[in-house]
């Protein structure tokens, strides 16, 4: 049987651009010989053509000139990673009109403009395949939208970020500032020169957008999302979390409930020292994906770099080459937006367990009035934990965790708590998830 050859067309050779080069390739004859398809690299566009690549390209493949990609007919697939919203949409826009289908690892494009973009691919009889754009090397997208396909999905809760996974993880094990974890990563490799999108939980949440829309099958916009990242997270708050018997993940979080509500959230949280994704240390990401017939499936992977992403932009590729991505991409039905808004749940809304660490006075009665403040916004205490020893002003850490209470209770507690005279500072609160276990009983 002849070998199917597909001409591909590349834009962004940077780190992941140059993994996809290397792979497509390096490794051309062995996907050739295992998937009866020849991917040919024919053009790769990028704004520096000079800069010295690990990965050397045929003469004449690499150009500044986007038309010599989108003007070639012979060019079958256009791969996008260039990132961001801005020129990466027009760069995809052309490419779809031009009668290509297309690959992207974009998940900041797809959480903003992901609905124009799916709506002129089939205009134009195309597909856009998106495997790379979560979770790095880990294939996700396709688990859900096929794997997982007889499933209700209840819940997922994931570690999708591999800089602030990495940063909690020296935070934790080695007790290391915040500002040094994020140096080390930084010097690794594992965090941007400006992290901010990271270490904001912006990342985290365009991911969770594109993974909840395959979930729940709804157009999920990025404003559904509630974002906290990890300003103020300090070790003394991780050291108490973990002699309680918890560690601090930063996750991404979402949930239907029995009534079809949607809770969409990405935060700092404390889980369960035995859970699967309090184990996922370093840069590593994981996704825990609850469905009604299959329980607990757990995907674990590197979830960001050179080779993991190039790996599932390449995988996209094959499937493109081979047809099935037109049909997966024709047969993704997602309800309007219009439909999801009224579903997503509120912050406020929420319910959870809580971990309040308040530097107290020490003197008698304190505890009892601090209490009591809880009590009147209905928050019930589950445990506590409180050292020897002072702090600044004679005070001393006084750590509670809380029953499940709604979000709203308990930011109305924390505003109040601070106009104690025997409270100095602002209240630390972070949120406790407590994630089902999937167990033989």
């Amino acid at each position: 049987m002849s070998e199917k050859r597909v001409r591909v067309g590349l834009v962004g050779f940077g780190t992941v651009g140059t993994g996809v080069a290397k792979l497509i390739c390096e490794e051309g004859d062995a996907i050739a010989a295992k998937m009866g398809v020849r991917l040919e690299l024919a053009c790769v566009v990028d704004v520096d053509t000079q800069k010295p690549r690990p990965v050397p390209l045929p003469e004449g493949i690499l150009t500044s000139d986007l038309n010599r990609l989108v003007d070639d007919r012979s060019i079958d697939v256009g791969i996008e990673l260039v990132g961001g919203t801005g020129i990466a949409r027009e760069i995809q826009l052309r490419m779809l009109r031009a009668g290509k289908d297309v690959v992207t690892a974009n998940k900041a494009l797809l959480a903003v403009h992901g609905g124009e973009l799916f709506r002129v691919a089939r205009e134009n009889g195309r597909c856009i395949a998106f495997e790379a754009s979560c979770a790095g090397g880990i294939p996700i997208i396709s688990a859900l939208r096929a794997g997982l396909a007889a499933n209700r999905i209840t819940a997922m809760y994931g570690i999708v970020n591999g800089t602030c996974n990495y940063i909690l993880s020296s935070m934790s094990s080695k007790d290391e500032a915040f500002a040094s974890a994020l140096a080390k990563a930084q010097k690794r490799g594992f965090a941007e020169a400006d992290p901010t999108l990271d270490i904001s939980g912006g990342d985290s949440a365009h991911k969770l957008a594109i993974l909840a829309s395959i979930a729940f099958g709804y157009e999920i916009a990025l404003e559904d999302v509630y974002v906290q990242g990890l300003d103020g997270i300090a070790r003394d708050d991780i050291r108490y979390g973990r002699e309680m018997g918890y560690r601090l993940k930063l996750l991404a979080i979402a949930q239907r409930n029995p009534e079809g509500r949607i809770s969409l959230r990405v935060h700092p949280s404390f889980i369960a020292a035995d859970s699967s994704l309090a184990r996922v240390d370093g840069s590593f990401n994981a996704i825990s994906v609850f469905g009604n017939a299959v329980g607990e499936i757990f995907y674990y992977g590197r979830g960001a770099g050179m080779m993991p992403t190039a790996s599932a932009v390449v995988a996209d590729l094959i499937e493109v080459a081979l047809g099935n991505s037109r049909t997966t991409f024709a047969h993704l039905q997602l309800r309007p937006r219009e439909e999801a808004g009224p579903l997503i749940e509120q912050i406020d809304d929420s319910v959870s367990r809580f971990y309040v660490r308040v530097m107290a006075k020490d003197k008698p009665g304190v505890v009892a009035r601090y209490s009591t403040i809880l009590a009147d916004h209905q928050i019930s205490i589950s445990g506590a934990l409180q050292h020897e020893g002072t702090g600044p002003s004679n005070t001393v850490p006084v750590v509670i965790t809380t029953h499940k209470t709604q979000e709203r209770n308990m930011a109305a507690a924390l505003a109040e708590l601070p106009r104690l005279d025997v409270i100095s500072g602002k209240p630390v609160c972070i949120r406790i998830v407590d994630i089902p276990q999937d167990k033989d009983t």
